[in-house]
C-alpha cells in the first residue's frame, strides 16, 4: 500500500468514531432479544430438539404405519385437531385418540382409559407394523420418516381390557379376504396377507372383514348409551337401551390399516374414519386430540413452560415489556456519557469563589473579618515602602498619617480595621469592608 493509499485510509475512520449507528445497534438489540425469547420458548416446550417424524406409528409420522395423513384429515374436515405431549391434557373433553407402541405398560392404559370414562370418547388403535426407516434400506428416494414394513405382529398389554383378544388372520389355508366393510362403506385392504382382528365379550363390531371372518374395529358394549355408534355397528341393538349417565364409549381399531397413512390413501378410509369419529359424539368444531406421551414425546412441566402459560403469562409480558422500556431509555440515551463538571473547578478565581462559598454556608463570615484587614495592611505596608520589622500597632499608625497626609477628611485606617473587626452583623461587615477597601485604594493610586 502507498503512502498516499495509507493516509486517505486513516481519514476515513477518524479515531475515536463509533462504527455502528444508533439504528444498527437497535436492530443488533432487538434481533438479540427476540432470538433469547425465541430460545426460551423454544427449551421449554422443547420445538426445534428433534424431529418427531422418526417412522414410528404415531401422529407425527409420515410413513406408512403413521397418522399424519388422519390427524390432517380431521383437521381439514373442520375438527380441532391438537397433539398432545403433556399428559394433563389428557383428562381434557373431546375425543382422545391413543396410538400405544407394542411395548406399552398395560396398567398405563387402562389408567389413562379408566381416567376419560366420564369425561370424553377414547379411540385406540392397536399398532402391528415392524419398520425400519427407508433410508437406511438403501432407498435413495426416500423421504424424512419413510419406512419399510418388515414384519407385522400385535401387542400384548397384560391389564388392559384382557377380556379381549387379539387374532391373526387370514387363517391358513383359508383364502385372504377381498376387503372390509362398515359404516356403509366398503373397500380394499391395504394388505390383506396381514390383518389384526379382535374378539372377546362385549365387544361391538364396526368394521368387518368383507368374509365376516374378522372384526376389524368395535366398541366396548358396557351399559353406556351410544346411540351414534349403534346406528353405526354391524349387529346394533334393536331399540333404546338405559345406558349409564356420563359414560363415554371407548372405541378399538385392531387394524391400523384402516386409518394409518397405508390405508388413508382411499377415499373409503378417510370416510370410515370421520363417520367413526362422528359416531362417538364429536361434531366438526369439536376438540380431537391424538396422545404423544405414550410414543415418547411426552414433555415434562418446568418453570419455563410455566413462564409461558397462563396465568404466569401475563408476568412474563410484564417483564419483557419492563425490559423494552429499559432498553428504549438506553436507546434514547445513546453516545457516550457526559462528563459530569467537578465539585470544586480549578483557578486562583475558582478557589476562592469555592472558599467564600463554604464561608457562607457555615455562616461563619464575621471570622474573615480580621484576616481581611491584616492582609489589607500588608498591602499597604508594601506599597507605602513602610519597613516591614515594625509591630502592627506601628504600622497602622504611619498608615494613618500616610492618611492623614493625603485625605485628612477621611477615617483614619486603624479605625477603620477597629470597625472591621469588630463588626458581627452581614451589613456591617460589607460597609466596613468597603470603606477599608476604598482607604487602600486611595492610598495605593
Amino acid at each position: 500500500m502507498s503512502a498516499a493509499a495509507s493516509h486517505r485510509s486513516q481519514e476515513a475512520v477518524p479515531v475515536g468514531a463509533n462504527p455502528f449507528s444508533r439504528w444498527a445497534v437497535l436492530a443488533m438489540v432487538l434481533l438479540g432479544g427476540a432470538l433469547f425469547v425465541a430460545l426460551l420458548w423454544m427449551i421449554g416446550t422443547g420445538t426445534g430438539l428433534g424431529s418427531t417424524n422418526d417412522g414410528q406409528a404415531h401422529v407425527a409420522g409420515k410413513g406408512l404405519n403413521g397418522y399424519a395423513a388422519l390427524a390432517d384429515y380431521l383437521d381439514r374436515r373442520g375438527f380441532a385437531v391438537t397433539r398432545t405431549r403433556d399428559q394433563r391434557a389428557l383428562d381434557r373433553p373431546g375425543l382422545l385418540i391413543l396410538t400405544p407402541p407394542a411395548g406399552a405398560e398395560g396398567k398405563e392404559l387402562d389408567r389413562i382409559v379408566s381416567a376419560r370414562r366420564m369425561i370424553g370418547p377414547t379411540l385406540v388403535i392397536v399398532p402391528k407394523w415392524f419398520a425400519f426407516p427407508a433410508v437406511k434400506g438403501g432407498d435413495k428416494n426416500a423421504k424424512p420418516g419413510w419406512v419399510r414394513l418388515v414384519g407385522a405382529n400385535g401387542p400384548n398389554w397384560p391389564g388392559f381390557h384382557d377380556e379381549l383378544t387379539l387374532v391373526g388372520g387370514p387363517e391358513k389355508g383359508v383364502k385372504p379376504p377381498k376387503g372390509w366393510k362398515g359404516a356403509g362403506l366398503s373397500a380394499p385392504l391395504a394388505d390383506p396377507g396381514v390383518l389384526i382382528g379382535g374378539r372377546g365379550k362385549g365387544l361391538m363390531p364396526l368394521v368387518q372383514t368383507s368374509d365376516e371372518r374378522l372384526v376389524l374395529a368395535g366398541y366396548i358394549d358396557d351399559g353406556g348409551d351410544y346411540p351414534g355408534l349403534d346406528m353405526l355397528a354391524v349387529d346394533s341393538p334393536v331399540g333404546p337401551r338405559a345406558g349409564m349417565d356420563g359414560l363415554y364409549p371407548l372405541v378399538f381399531v385392531f387394524e391400523p390399516d384402516l386409518l394409518d397413512n397405508y390405508g388413508m390413501a382411499r377415499i373409503e378410509n378417510a370416510r370410515l374414519a370421520e363417520a367413526i369419529v362422528r359416531a362417538t359424539g364429536v361434531e366438526p368444531g369439536g376438540s380431537v386430540a391424538f396422545d404423544m406421551t405414550l410414543n415418547g414425546f411426552g414433555r415434562a412441566q418446568n418453570l419455563l413452560t410455566l413462564a409461558f402459560t397462563p396465568p404466569f403469562l401475563a408476568a412474563t409480558l410484564c417483564l419483557l415489556l419492563a425490559a423494552v422500556i429499559v432498553g428504549w431509555r438506553a436507546f434514547l440515551r445513546f453516545g457516550p456519557p457526559l462528563a459530569p463538571e467537578r465539585a470544586i473547578a480549578f483557578g486562583k478565581r475558582a478557589l476562592v469563589a469555592n472558599a467564600a462559598g463554604f464561608v457562607r454556608r457555615a455562616r461563619r463570615l464575621h471570622l474573615i473579618a480580621g484576616p481581611y484587614a491584616d492582609r489589607a495592611r500588608e498591602r499597604l505596608v508594601a506599597g507605602l515602602a513602610l519597613p516591614r520589622t515594625l509591630d502592627p500597632g506601628a504600622t497602622e499608625k504611619a498608615i494613618d498619617r500616610a492618611l492623614a497626609a493625603r485625605r485628612p477628611d477621611m477615617a483614619p485606617f486603624s479605625v477603620t480595621a477597629a470597625h472591621l473587626r469588630a463588626a458581627r452583623r452581614v451589613p456591617n461587615l460589607l460597609k466596613a469592608a468597603r470603606d477599608l477597601h476604598a482607604l487602600e485604594r486611595t492610598l495605593l493610586r
